[in-house]
């Protein structure tokens, strides 16, 4: 982020930034997602197969969460 903030303090072309702030949304992207299947295989896998309510409905609400998130940032 610093450096599309140089870039743009700069006044760097802008085709050179926007190239630069895609490749950085892209490996966030790839970030987010490994985090996902991390959370998923471990903490998420965990409470369902619990045998707590609490944590099960936890596990499911994180999840319904999430799916608000994305589908407010997708619209």
């Amino acid at each position: 982020m610093r450096g599309i903030q140089k870039m743009i303090e700069q006044e760097d072309y802008c085709m050179d930034i926007l190239t630069q702030n895609l490749a950085i949304q892209k490996s966030l992207g790839s970030l987010s997602k490994l985090v996902l299947e991390n959370h998923i295989r471990t903490h998420i896998a965990d409470a369902l197969s619990s045998g707590s309510k609490k944590d099960k409905e936890k596990a499911i609400e994180e999840l319904l969460n999430l799916y608000e998130l994305t589908n407010v940032r997708s619209n």
